[in-house]
């Protein structure tokens, strides 16, 4: 039997999952292992050497309880790598060949790996969205990337978003000004206590995206009878469809070919958000064909490992989207390859 190796390097930590091919060419996935402890960053981006001490007794004991000796190929995923990941790059393929043999490695931003667990090697466009929210898009020539910001410069529509706007809506409540929601400011006082001691809650913590975006089901769930806590869920919407516009291949508009897909947390907020971002996006991507995500980021990783392994990884290399180490032989790589659908 032999093996390849997907990872995904978020917030909560690591999570590893081997994908195994038997003998009788029948593939099948193990149950991910998860490291709980996010990788470290620091003055030459995201820490390899920290990422490697938990990423390498999670490999090992992925392949001994599967029995597997090599791995064809590794991808790993992480948050933060189109502007972190210098260190990645420099030190990760080294120390992967030294301590588990690794010839084949991809390393790709988390966007990359949510875009292919839900689309595949397919044109089209993804939104990935929890507490931030970011959009990636492809022709299969060029990756492009919209938002992802982060809390204080974007991430529009994503959980920190809808929650800053349902609290600013709860305190206008509190002080008497236009476009303030009274059911908003219950639940933020039954959630966060009396509204002065709010800033002092919010504003000296680290997590703060997370807390905003704690309050996001709160404005979901006063969506059927508060038109504010609904124009927030709307504007939100609005947000998600420019996003994925902005990224879309323009010529699907011609070829009727690109595909939008939804994946992340924020999207089981349910039927508040979900009808009017169909809606929003009906309007501004009416050429795109909206589709369920096949996978998550975790399986994305996988299916550029296997895909990788078996040569026929045709999706876009570029430094600080996605970056292939142990290409086949030139004469191989040029060949036609058809890739998997």
């Amino acid at each position: 039997m032999s093996g390849v190796l997907g990872v995904d390097s978020g917030g909560s930590g690591l999570r590893a999952v081997l994908a195994v091919k038997g003998g009788q060419d029948e593939d099948r996935d193990t149950a991910p292992l998860k490291s709980g402890e996010p990788v470290r960053t620091g003055p030459r981006g995201i820490d390899a050497g920290h990422l490697v001490e938990q990423l390498v007794p999670m490999a090992r004991q992925l392949m001994a309880d599967a029995g597997i000796a090599t791995l064809r190929a590794v991808t790993v995923g992480a948050a933060g790598y189109t502007s972190l990941g210098d260190s990645l790059r420099a030190d990760l393929p080294s120390a992967l060949a030294r301590e588990l043999g690794v010839r084949r490695l991809a390393l790709a931003a988390d966007g990359v790996t949510a875009y292919v667990g839900a689309l595949g090697q397919r044109p089209g466009a993804v939104v990935a969205a929890g507490t931030g929210l970011i959009a990636i898009g492809t022709d299969l020539t060029i990756w492009r990337r919209a938002d992802g910001w982060g809390h204080l410069l974007g991430d529009n529509g994503s959980g920190a978003w809808i929650g800053r706007a349902g609290l600013d809506a709860a305190l206008r409540a509190h002080d008497g000004r236009s476009g303030g929601s009274a059911p908003l400011l219950a639940r933020g006082e039954a959630m966060f206590g009396p509204p002065g001691t709010w800033p002092g809650q919010l504003y000296p913590r680290t997590d703060r995206p997370a807390m905003l975006a704690s309050f996001a089901p709160e404005v979901a769930a006063c969506a059927d009878g508060d038109p504010v806590a609904a124009d927030i869920l709307a504007e939100a919407a609005r947000h998600i469809a420019d996003a994925a516009r902005a990224v879309c291949p323009a010529g699907g508009e011609v070829s009727g070919e690109a595909q939008v897909a939804l994946t992340g947390g924020l999207f089981k907020m349910g039927d508040p958000l979900l009808v009017p971002l169909r809606a929003a996006l009906a309007d501004r991507l009416p050429y795109a064909r909206q589709v369920p995500a096949a996978g998550d980021p975790l399986a994305g990783a996988v299916r550029i490992a296997v895909d990788l392994a078996e040569d026929r990884l045709t999706l876009p290399r570029e430094e600080d989207m996605l970056y292939v180490i142990g290409e086949p032989p030139e004469s191989e790589a040029t060949a036609p390859k058809t890739p998997a659908p």
